[in-house]
């Protein structure tokens, strides 16, 4: 464990930290930005937390995610999964943000329909730059639902609250998912080209590289040559095309395996091995699962 990195495990130990006092709820919080404000002294350091994190910011607020940096210049919603890393990169003055931050407790959505598909959410594995830019009545729809997660937690607890605030939060990311759908749809042109990029990395990996060497290209491969993360890239090559990454790299695989079944006179694990299955029976498997056929029936069939 890092120790330079400041961790929260608590909403509790999370506002403290934030010097808001203590929480209405123990589970959830929602934090007006333009009350937040830090000085140079806390440029540079790095906060984790064992919390989900939505927030909606319209103004320059610099930090770094991950490893990249970004300022937030417009109205852009971000995402952040327990234990991801933020650092601090230039100081906030009172009033200088404004937006809110909501945060939850894994705790609060366990055991619910909510907890259950959470992680099919995946724009909480993207990375700042891949942020959800919003439109006017977008952030109203948001902060409606806000408002009304803050009312909730304002009121006493009782019997309904937790499955007000999970279906609020639910409502919420389903909204969010939606938006990113209008967000790929109107960035299509440039999808288009990342999907052709994907296509060309595949391609070269196969002239350039020893697969019994180097192994398969990988999802983080791919990601990191269009400069996306891998959840983001997977996401962007489903709604263009159907497939996922890990579909686009798997098909690419076994079309090569059809060239070398039908052109050489290798033994199945030899090809197996060739193009980086540890495996040969799982290479199988997916080649049958793809084509119907064992690569033996292929190979007689041709």
């Amino acid at each position: 464990m890092n120790k330079n990195i400041i961790r929260s495990k608590s909403i509790d130990e999370l506002l403290q930290g934030m010097g808001m006092g203590k929480p209405t709820h123990p589970l959830i919080a929602i934090i007006d930005t333009a009350k937040l404000a830090y000085g140079e002294e806390r440029v540079g350091m790095r906060f984790s937390s064992s919390l989900y994190c939505i927030a909606l910011k319209d103004a320059g607020c610099g930090i770094d995610y991950g490893r990249n940096h970004y300022d937030f210049n417009e109205g852009v919603l971000i995402f952040t999964a327990p234990d991801q890393v933020i650092t601090v990169t230039k100081p906030q003055k009172l009033n200088e943000v404004r937006g809110w931050m909501l945060y939850f407790h894994p705790d609060l959505i366990r055991n619910t329909a909510l907890g259950s598909k959470i992680d099919t959410f995946t724009f909480f594995n993207y990375e700042v730059y891949e942020a959800l830019h919003l439109s006017e009545q977008e952030q109203t729809t948001l902060t409606h639902i806000m408002n009304l997660i803050q009312s909730e937690i304002n009121e006493r607890i009782d019997n309904h609250s937790r499955q007000v605030l999970v279906s609020n939060i639910e409502l919420m990311l389903n909204y969010c998912a939606r938006f990113y759908e209008r967000q790929f749809n109107t960035r299509s042109a440039q999808n288009i080209d990342v999907v052709s990029k994907v296509e060309s990395l595949l391609k070269n990996y196969y002239l350039n590289h020893d697969f019994i060497e180097t192994g398969q290209p990988t999802i983080h491969y791919l990601a990191e040559a269009c400069h996306l993360s891998p959840s983001y890239l997977s996401d962007l090559l489903t709604k263009e095309t159907g497939r996922s990454a890990k579909d686009h790299i798997n098909d690419f695989l076994i079309e090569k395996a059809k060239h070398l079944l039908v052109s050489s006179t290798d033994s199945i694990s030899g090809i197996a091995y060739a193009l980086g299955f540890n495996y040969p029976h799982y290479f199988s498997r997916l080649f049958k699962q793809k084509t119907g056929k064992t690569p033996q029936e292929y190979r007689l069939w041709n």
